[in-house]
């Protein structure tokens, strides 16, 4: 793998500069893949790029472009499995931050640096990319977007905490955050349960009003006929975390690889 080269024009808060992964999950993405990548290796040459291919079946990982590293999993585990790997990479590595693009096109490549800019001029643990915080525009459907604003309900009853785009998966996370990761991370839908987590052991968490585009190819991880059975299943896994304390060893911001 070709490693980040000083050349990087995103700093730390001490002046260093960072060292940026970003994370793309696809499962049989084959069709969106190679503009993804592409995308982001001609906005951010600079960031290096890790493809983690959940136990494709339709040979993802051969439209992958060679500036990007890619991991094959011998199996789908789905996205909690597939991004967890991606964070373990990342701290192995030494990077100072993860940012995890899906792999169908929806999040735009030249989105990115500003996730990356915000995280690291607010000293933010983490970013969300919210399609609502400031616009209702991008569209989803009425089953969605129901259980969109009921999660957003619950995880504010729990946390005291307001989050407008709970189940977004575009993120960008510090050091912190990926050595919290790499140790554990919730492993069937997890966007909605680490807000949780990490509110309980108090990390910034912010949110970015990001453009995203609408999905085009492959499959979504969240089929229509399973979207009921996911919000009665996060609501309860959200509440169970309120008592979980997956990162015992892990709440003190200097953290050493």
């Amino acid at each position: 793998m070709t490693q980040s080269q000083p050349t990087n024009r995103f700093k730390l808060p001490d002046g260093r500069k960072a060292r940026c992964l970003v994370i793309v999950p696809a499962y049989n993405e084959s069709g969106s893949i190679t503009s993804v990548v592409q995308g982001l290796h001609d906005h951010l040459p600079e960031v290096d790029v890790v493809v983690i291919d959940d136990g494709s079946v339709d040979r993802t990982y051969q439209h992958v472009p060679k500036s990007a590293t890619v991991i094959r999993l011998p199996f789908n585990l789905g996205i909690g499995g597939a991004m967890q790997t991606g964070y373990r990479f990342a701290f192995q590595y030494g990077y100072d931050v993860a940012v995890q693009v899906d792999g169908d096109g929806q999040h735009p490549p030249s989105e990115v640096a500003r996730l990356i800019d915000h995280l690291l001029q607010s000293n933010s643990d983490m970013v969300v990319g919210s399609r609502f915080k400031d616009t209702i525009a991008y569209r989803q459907t009425l089953s969605r977007m129901f259980g969109i604003h009921f999660l957003r309900l619950w995880i504010h009853l729990l946390t005291g905490k307001r989050f407008s785009d709970c189940t977004s998966g575009f993120r960008a996370a510090n050091r912190h955050v990926i050595d919290c990761y790499a140790h554990w991370y919730p492993m069937d839908y997890p966007e909605p349960e680490v807000l949780v987590l990490l509110t309980n052991h108090q990390m910034q968490i912010d949110e970015l009003q990001v453009h995203m585009e609408q999905r085009s190819t492959g499959q979504t991880s969240i089929p229509f006929h399973r979207g009921l059975f996911y919000v009665v299943k996060v609501a309860g896994a959200v509440l169970l975390d309120k008592i979980r304390d997956p990162w015992p060893h892990r709440k003190h911001k200097e953290v050493t690889p």
